[in-house]
């Protein structure tokens, strides 16, 4: 079953994608090992993140730096040794965010390990970004358990780079908490909207983990000259200023991410109210109190 998606008008994709597919997909929907999903109509394969998903969700990826991060990690996967798989690229990516966690908990020491931090968070990119990749192009998907390895490996390294910032004192354990609790919250807001309604985003107002990433290499070149700013006459680390707009931010795109989800379900499972007789009790309904 395919499904017609507009794209030009992209703020009812979801609907669109969601109105003929209300109830459990049917397994004949499900995703094929090394088959796209079959969500994605003939012209939205760019809408479609090179990761993993589950089977039948339509990925949406419209960020910032999607066209160009697909080409290269195309390109990447094109000329990878064989003996190379998504396992390993998973596991690297992970291993990465490890590494980086521990280079912001010793960044107090010297400022050499924010730009080792820098260089994991680049390696956590290539190995987050291209497993996936490599996955279709060598027709060795395993959606399932790619989607669930991938994201308990993210879960765990959210938490392990948040808790490095934290013990280097570059971020207040106030604000590591409000990071780490709108990270989560928005990952179950991910996970419970792709169970109901069969559409997995990955990027939000244009802005993916990519861009995060990309954010916060920028934040460890300034953190070197400008470890602390100036707010209203205070005095405060530049990382709690970021992480709180962080959290202002995650807090605006969970709101709205909650009240479109809620819309479109509401939309598509309306409540077809009977006659007004059909609520009466018939004589001699035992049910009547």
């Amino acid at each position: 079953m395919q499904l017609h998606l507009r794209r030009e008008r992209p703020r009812f994709l979801v609907y669109e994608a969601c109105r003929k597919t209300a109830g459990p997909t049917p397994p004949k929907a499900m995703a094929r090992v090394g088959e796209p999903s079959p969500s994605l109509g003939p012209g939205d394969a760019k809408s479609s993140r090179d990761g993993f998903a589950p089977p039948g969700a339509t990925r949406i990826q419209n960020s910032l730096l999607a066209n160009v991060e697909r080409s290269v990690l195309h390109w990447m996967a094109s000329h990878l040794p064989l003996w190379i798989g998504p396992d390993h690229l998973t596991l690297l990516g992970f291993l990465a965010l490890l590494g980086t966690s521990i280079c912001y908990a010793l960044s107090s020491t010297s400022s050499l390990f924010l730009h080792a931090a820098s260089l994991g968070l680049v390696l956590n990119w290539l190995g987050d970004s291209l497993d996936g990749t490599v996955a279709r192009f060598r027709h060795q998907t395993r959606p399932r358990y790619g989607y669930y390895v991938d994201h308990m490996t993210d879960s765990l390294g959210a938490l392990s780079l948040v808790a490095g910032l934290a013990f280097s004192g570059r971020l207040s354990f106030g604000v590591a908490a409000g990071v780490l609790v709108g990270f989560y919250l928005l990952s179950i807001d991910s996970y419970l909207a792709t169970s109901s309604l069969g559409v997995f985003r990955i990027s939000h107002y244009r802005v993916s983990p990519t861009e995060l990433r990309l954010a916060l290499i920028i934040g460890n070149i300034a953190l070197v000259h400008h470890p602390v700013v100036t707010v209203f006459q205070a005095r405060v680390p530049l990382f709690d200023v970021g992480g709180l707009v962080a959290v202002a931010v995650m807090v605006v795109i969970l709101v709205s991410s909650v009240l479109r989800t809620t819309r479109v379900l509401y939309r598509l499972e309306r409540v077809q109210r009977p006659a007004g007789s059909a609520f009466r009790s018939e004589p001699g309904d035992s049910s009547k109190p």
